[in-house]
């Protein structure tokens, strides 16, 4: 799989200077999710997270491109954890056990962050490239090779292309999510799942 944009930025920055400390990065995007999650988006400045964190503004700055590229790979951080990317079982097990962790995500302050990321992305670029190139694009391509996987083996009915079954149902959870069209319950999650994968009768 390709690096994303993130992974080249950090193997340029190593190659130009001293490499990363893992402790210091992780203290930065806990520091910026908690701010995030707490104060909002406004409060969440280079400042703000650079005294929550106890680091120089200087290697913030160093490290990260933006403070949009900085709240995007935070969020990414608290997402592998909230909602990790499903590593075992078989294509359809995995992609429920994935829809299921992301509703219930949704409710909380995860949901309440990612809207405002994208919000916060949209009016400083004029578009949502950058939550996608720093976030969305990694998690989807991994979530494509499991679509994939359950067509080519034939737990998964369903037919097309892997991007527009993915889009289907994460698209539907978001659509429904930001507009408030009825509640996200596992009951519509799993319903939804079904009708769109048309999973084998054993899967």
């Amino acid at each position: 799989m390709a690096r994303s944009k993130a992974e080249t930025e950090d193997a340029t920055t190593a190659r130009r200077g001293r490499p990363r400390s893992a402790a210091t990065t992780a203290a930065i995007l806990q520091s910026a999710y908690a701010l995030m999650a707490s104060t909002g988006l406004a409060a969440t400045t280079i400042d703000a997270i650079a005294k929550h964190s106890n680091v120089s503004k200087m290697t913030i700055y160093k490290w990260w491109p933006s403070r949009e590229a900085l709240l995007i790979d935070a969020f990414l951080d608290q997402a592998s954890r909230a909602v990790p990317l499903p590593d075992t079982g078989n294509p359809v097990a995995r992609i429920r056990r994935h829809v299921g962790t992301y509703v219930e995500a949704l409710q909380g302050e995860f949901g309440r962050v990612q809207l405002a990321v994208i919000s916060e992305c949209i009016s400083r670029t004029g578009s949502a490239e950058l939550f996608y190139e720093r976030y969305l694009g990694l998690r989807r391509t991994k979530m494509l090779e499991i679509i994939a996987a359950g067509q080519k083996d034939g737990s998964i009915g369903a037919p097309g292309v892997p991007g527009d079954i993915y889009d289907a149902i994460y698209g539907s959870l978001f659509y429904r999510y930001v507009f408030g069209i009825g509640p996200l319950t596992p009951a519509y999650a799993r319903n939804l799942v079904n009708l769109v994968l048309r999973p084998r009768a054993d899967a």
